[in-house]
């Protein structure tokens, strides 16, 4: 199963930690869509009559957001971003608190109206956390389920109380220590300098408000619902049961066997005396808790049962599931009518006013008809049937070919989305990405400045695969996943400072031809431009001679880190961002990370502050960004051999083995190899820097490899000038190949490469 940030680094460990990634999701349109399927609604209703409605969408793009609602729009008005992983549901807790849970394994809780600022995250569970229940009458109480059978109950007030009375407390952060070591150590709290949105960690001790636990399932949780006074709790998952509990004490009061496949939605009516029940075995059971059992069973669907809806009086269930079906049922008369279908399975359903909006894997929400006030008014339509109460009976019925008819045909209006990604291809040039998304579309990205190159429409994406296919070497620096329907970038170190690229290869201008480019180095100061400035401007006159970032302590801490770094010789340590890695602004990426504080976070980075320090971000790339310094790399260099032709005169003065990177192009060994021609020896003895003597290994370097210039004692060649052709595996080399290119792709053995050298005559 996929995993979001790195796992809990250990200090007692005597293992080599893994150090933690920076990763960062990229966005081509603008902030006000979703870009994967919708798992969660929640409908906040105006107090006032003339006040405005609102729904909040839950994405598995990691973001909720709120909608301000008209009579066929609705409007963006805010994005909450600080989950770094899907998220699964969320509920409206009184007048204003929004909770949201994710499979980033927290809680989060956010006011409603505001501009999306995370107020509190609360950490618990030790595993995804899938589902929400809240009290319609009772604002403080909200219970949380999750994988591996965790069930809590909240008290959001006192899981919110300020650490202290200063106003500047916006974010704090809760643990008990569940996942770390059994001593107590000081819990972080995020809180922040004077941003109100900053994720700047404080080291303080949180007040170790712990939920109530309901401990009891063995596998896990993927349905919860809670009475209207919080005194009751259903929750429901893999056991295939559906548990009963005191969330006042999360004591177990009953157990209800019935489904023969996961519970993955739940219902209770206000009183707390009928529970409804949707499964994976596609049914929907009625259970009346007073008497232990199930009162009645509704074969409606013909696929697993996974949202529900009841209308305020518990007469009428709406519901909806994997059979991209919305089912309207009457819960006495057991009259069932189609109210609409869907193109992708319906995840979650929100019932407003006479309409319900329907939340389904698609990255779009829609408004439907339902007159849930009235719901007989749909029954009067015709076209009902009744439910049976076995889930075979469905089945048949659907196998015959008798399917009812949709009641509605249209939604009432729909809030679009941008498609997901669901393909992607890194190319061997190693800075572009081509995508192919739900809409078939396809895309070529490129990652070192967020943004789409090329958008070819609706075409093959293996044909446009292989027609961009280059035969060049370069290694992976980074690596790619499409979980959250976006282009998610990760960096880990050191792997992802191995590629380099010369200057001129990347049309940078004011720089060398031969300056080697570290691609990860200018993409990190491309993501952090604005952090710096930010930083920049806060730090003013008293910025620190050194621009060192890492306090004193962690200086001394790190030193035996700083021993295995090179500072980066060839790049000068220069804040200029260089165009092939400039950022779009209009539609910026999204970092996601961890610092020595606080777990993970997401944050856009025209939002960073430049508040932000080691105890939010991984010191290695602050190392980089601030100090210049990168970790040692490996595969930088290429070894290789430089023989003569069968049948060739001409000698060199070079016997040994070669070295030099990775990046240098053939005609810099051309230029090398007529520099040491033995040609009636126009060249001095003087060695020119890098080059090699007779039989001795050495370096070549791209500085040494000039073509025939006067240098160091060498005497110009008379023109004409010899010409020259390298070859491998008996194939003529481009000039403007790599070492790498013609080691993966020509020489194709573990062994050292050997090159061979000819003159051309007659040229």
């Amino acid at each position: 199963m996929h995993r979001v940030g790195s796992a809990g680094n250990n200090s007692n460990s005597s293992r080599p930690r893994k150090e933690k990634r920076l990763t960062y999701v990229l966005n081509d349109s603008d902030d006000t869509k979703h870009s994967a399927g919708i798992n969660c609604l929640a409908v906040l209703k105006s107090s006032v009559s003339d006040g405005c409605n609102y729904l909040f969408t839950g994405s598995r793009d990691g973001t909720l957001k709120r909608w301000a609602l008209a009579e066929d729009a609705a409007t963006c008005s805010a994005t909450f971003e600080s989950h770094v992983d899907w998220v699964n549901d969320t509920v409206i807790a009184g007048e204003n608190t929004l909770v949201s849970c994710s499979s980033d394994t927290t809680l989060k809780i956010w006011n409603c109206l505001s501009d999306g600022t995370c107020t509190r995250t609360l950490r618990q569970h030790s595993d995804y956390v899938t589902c929400l229940a809240a009290a319609e009458r009772n604002a403080n109480v909200v219970a949380s389920g999750g994988l591996g059978g965790e069930v809590f109950v909240w008290d959001i007030e006192a899981a919110v109380t300020p650490l202290s009375k200063s106003s500047d407390v916006m974010e704090d952060d809760f643990s008990n220590g569940i996942n770390g070591s059994a001593n107590s150590l000081p819990v972080s709290s995020l809180r922040p300098i004077s941003s109100n949105n900053s994720i700047t960690a404080h080291t303080t001790q949180c007040p170790g408000y712990v939920p109530i636990a309901a401990k009891g399932h063995k596998e896990s949780v993927y349905a919860l619902a809670m009475n209207d006074n919080g005194s009751l709790l259903v929750s429901g998952g893999t056991e295939k049961v559906v548990r009963v509990w005191d969330p006042r004490t999360g004591s177990k009061t009953m157990k209800l066997r019935g489904h023969t496949d996961n519970v993955r939605a739940l219902l209770l009516d206000s009183t707390g005396r009928y529970c409804l029940s949707g499964s994976s075995d596609s049914m929907i059971r009625l259970w009346d808790l007073g008497q232990q059992r199930c009162v009645h069973s509704y074969a409606v669907h013909t696929d697993s049962v996974w949202a529900l809806a009841s209308t305020p009086t518990f007469t009428h269930v709406y519901s909806g599931g994997r059979d991209l079906s919305l089912y309207l049922t009457d819960l006495t008369t057991r009259e069932s009518l189609l109210l609409c279908t869907k193109e992708h399975p319906v995840l979650q359903l929100a019932l407003h006013d006479d309409s319900i909006w329907v939340a389904t894997t698609d990255s779009s929400v829609h408004r439907w008809p339902a007159e849930g006030r009235n719901p007989q008014k749909v029954f009067q339509r015709g076209g009902s049937f009744l439910a049976g109460n076995l889930s075979f009976s469905r089945a048949r019925v659907s196998l015959e070919g008798s399917t009812p008819a949709a009641v509605y045909k249209e939604p009432i209006f729909s809030i679009p989305g941008t498609p997901a990604i669901v393909q992607h291809e890194i190319l061997n040039n190693r800075r572009h990405v081509l995508t192919k998304d739900t809409a078939g579309s396809v895309k070529l990205w490129e990652i070192t400045r967020g943004v789409v190159v090329e958008d070819y429409g609706q075409v093959s994406f293996d044909e446009k695969k292989q027609e961009l296919f280059e035969m060049v070497s370069i290694p992976a620096w980074f690596t790619v996943d499409t979980r959250l329907g976006s282009l998610s970038v990760h960096l880990d170190t050191p792997q992802c400072f191995s590629a380099e690229m010369y200057s001129v290869d990347l049309n940078i201008t004011g720089k060398p031809e031969d300056d080697k480019v570290n691609l990860a180095r200018e993409t990190l100061k491309g993501l952090l431009a604005h952090w710096m400035t930010k930083r920049r401007q806060r730090l003013g006159s008293q910025a620190s001679a050194n621009g060192d970032v890492l306090s004193g302590k962690d200086n001394t801490a790190r030193s035996l880190a700083h021993s295995r770094i090179e500072v980066d010789g060839n790049a000068e340590n220069d804040s200029m961002v260089h165009p092939p890695f400039e950022f779009s602004m209009v539609s910026p990426p999204s970092i996601i990370s961890e610092g020595s504080q606080g777990g993970p976070w997401r944050k856009k980075i025209t939002e960073l502050d430049g508040t932000e320090d080691e105890k939010d971000f991984p010191w290695w790339v602050l190392d980089c960004v601030l100090n210049n310094r990168l970790p040692p790399r490996e595969n930088t260099k290429c070894s290789f051999y430089l023989h003569p032709c069968e049948g060739t005169a001409v000698q060199i003065l070079t016997q040994g083995k070669l070295s030099a990177p990775r990046i240098l192009r053939i005609n810099k060994v051309v230029n090398y190899v007529v520099e040491k021609m033995v040609l009636d020896k126009p060249i001095d003895t003087g060695n020119t820097d890098g080059s090699l003597a007779p039989g001795h290994g050495g370096q070549l370097q791209h500085s040494a490899v000039v073509d025939g210039s006067s240098k160091s004692g060498l005497k110009p060649w008379p023109k004409p000038r010899p010409s020259v052709e390298i070859l491998c595996n008996n194939q003529v080399l481009s000039t403007d190949m790599s070492l790498a290119t013609v080691r993966a792709y020509i020489w194709k053995k573990p062994e050292d490469l050997v090159l061979n050298y000819r003159v051309v005559q007659g040229r």
